[in-house]
């Protein structure tokens, strides 16, 4: 026990380190594909931030359905979206009112609350089957395409505009593209190796504190996978990327549900007690209309209500650990 502690907290900074170096290079190469491509920063949160903010989720899950920890895996999904929706989301208002575009409240927010909706559906039975996996990695993949396709449309309708512009533009912008590629790809890499160590501290120091395999998914593991999407919202919130936050909140929910619980089912099918779903998933859907309810009045989610999204979000930490 003496050098555990050590060991643990040092790989806590460590990863804390990468997660923020990794978030910074992630933002930076997304944001200047978003310019280059003539993408919005909206689709480039719902697809490529979400996906890479999304595999810390995703290798750690899969990894504890490979071991049959699936209450870890399970909550690991459920403590990453909690966070996400609410402490992430809140932390950003915080730091600067974020905007909602439109298009969110019509789309992108009626899929959030059917993910949310998709988990208690599945464990009605107490058991996430390996088809019902499937059906759910599909249903990820049908987001992309449609987030993608639309936004393809978009860009050619903006293309007939001024056309021999944006071509000019694009040949110019190519080598700004490859560089913008790389620091990507060297975003995803970092995060990935910053939340394998903050994770390993994490879930060594909870071995010391003797914590349950559902509360450590739920909280600890949660926190470290979503270390990512709180690092790039809060770098983009400083920058001045609002619409990156929200998409990239909204995208990687969907993500963990859809694709991460998905994977793991079809890996291990996820069974669990009748205690475990109702009060985690419960609070996971409260958490999120609250946060919906906020895009929907003023498409600004301002200060205060940031303040009381993060205070939710510590409320469900409390219900889950009492219930």
């Amino acid at each position: 026990m003496g050098l555990d502690t050590p060991v643990a907290i040092a790989r806590l900074v460590i990863g804390g380190l990468l997660l923020f170096v990794g978030g910074l290079a992630l933002v930076r190469g997304s944001t200047t594909l978003a310019r280059t491509l003539g993408i919005s920063p909206l689709v480039i949160g719902l697809t490529v931030l979400a996906y890479g903010t999304s595999a810390p989720e995703m290798a750690v899950s899969t990894e504890a359905a490979v071991g049959h920890l699936t209450p870890v895996a399970l909550g690991n999904v459920i403590g990453a979206c909690a966070a996400n929706i609410s402490l992430v989301l809140g932390i950003t208002a915080l730091i600067r009112p974020q905007v909602v575009e439109a298009r969110i409240i019509r789309r992108e927010a009626p899929a959030l609350l059917l993910s949310v909706v998709a988990i208690p559906v599945t464990l009605y039975d107490g058991v996430i089957t390996r088809t019902e996996g499937m059906i759910m990695v599909g249903c990820a993949v049908a987001f992309t395409i449609v987030t993608l396709t639309v936004s393809a449309f978009g860009g050619r309708d903006d293309l007939g505009a001024t056309g021999a512009q944006t071509a000019l533009a694009d040949r110019r912008n190519e080598g700004s593209r490859i560089l913008a590629l790389v620091l990507s790809a060297i975003g995803v890499f970092l995060i990935v190796a910053g939340s394998e160590q903050f994770v390993g501290g994490a879930t060594r120091l909870a071995g010391e504190w003797g914590i349950s395999e559902r509360m450590l998914g739920l909280t600890i593991v949660a926190l470290g996978t979503s270390a990512p999407e709180l690092v790039t919202s809060v770098l983009a919130a400083f920058k001045g990327e609002q619409r990156l936050t929200t998409g990239t909140v909204i995208g990687s929910n969907l993500l963990n549900v859809f694709l991460v619980l998905g994977l793991v089912a079809y890996l291990n099918p996820v069974r669990v007690n009748e205690r475990m779903h109702p009060v985690d998933a419960i609070g996971l859907g409260a958490l999120t209309v609250l946060a919906v309810v906020f895009m929907r009045g003023s498409r600004l989610v301002t200060r205060a209500e940031g303040a009381i999204l993060v205070a939710a979000y510590l409320g469900f930490l409390v219900a889950a650990g009492l219930l």
